[in-house]
């Protein structure tokens, strides 16, 4: 199978990390299964990729919903025949609030979006990789600095990363069967358009002070990505950080 048999489903595609990953992976020859719940960004990032020769179907697709990410799987294998990587990226954050501020509802979503979202289309790619000739594939799971320290306010999307750590295990170690891979890319301070409003302002740190914070390029991110995406099957990246190198996260800030 060459390289351009190769077919990766990202979600949230259509901006910041998931975009510069769906190019990255178009550069390395994948062909890409677009999916997110905005058509018009998805279908521009489409039209990029298809200018430069690559192939991609983009998909509005809602993680929190199986039927959606059913159908997602679904119109990757009749477009491309196979699914050999999928990159949860899709993922949100509620509004920055102490923990006895938080309403159930604003958990919930982040729930919903970040760990039950993971999970449908984790499931659905098992699905797909062990019943394909090649068997196998790879899943690549967007964790986040988070998932080791928590920034203040941050409680749902803290909880949903850790969380993610342990799916990430989990996968990694059933796949084994069925010649699935499965990492975890943790990101610190992409900028991305949520980073870029959040800089202006400054972010609260663990002192209660606010101060702008050092960012690095989600092309940068989506190098990365590829670099795991593009290993071949007996190897894997289990866990890999990347971060804006003076971002305070390592030592005490």
């Amino acid at each position: 199978m060459s390289e351009q048999d190769h077919c990766a489903v990202i979600t949230g595609a259509g901006s910041g990390i998931g975009r510069a990953t769906a190019l990255a992976l178009a550069a390395a020859r994948f062909s890409v299964v677009l999916a997110g719940r905005r058509v018009e960004p998805l279908e521009e990032t489409r039209q990029d990729i298809e200018a430069t020769g690559g192939a991609a179907l983009s998909v509005c697709c809602d993680v929190r919903d199986e039927a959606s990410v059913v159908q997602l799987f679904a119109a990757a294998v009749e477009k491309f025949h196979r699914v050999d990587v999928l990159f949860n990226n899709a993922g949100t954050s509620a509004p920055a609030r102490r923990l006895e501020e938080l309403t159930v509802a604003q958990w919930n979503d982040v729930v919903a979006t970040n760990l039950t979202g993971l999970f449908l289309c984790s499931r659905e790619a098992f699905k797909v990789m062990a019943s394909q000739t090649p068997q196998g594939g790879r899943i690549i799971n967007n964790g986040s600095i988070s998932a080791h320290a928590p920034r203040p306010g941050s409680a749902p999307y803290t909880a949903t990363k850790h969380a993610v750590t342990g799916l990430t295990r989990q996968c990694a170690l059933e796949g084994r069967r069925y010649n699935i891979a499965c990492g975890q890319i943790d990101i610190g301070n992409a900028r991305t358009a949520l980073m870029e409003d959040v800089a202006a302002a400054g972010r609260e740190q663990p002192d209660g002070t606010f101060r702008p914070e050092p960012t690095m390029a989600p092309e940068d991110v989506g190098r990365a990505v590829a670099y795991m995406a593009t290993l071949p099957p007996e190897a894997n990246v289990l866990f890999m950080t990347v971060m804006a190198t003076a971002m305070p996260y390592v030592g005490r800030g």
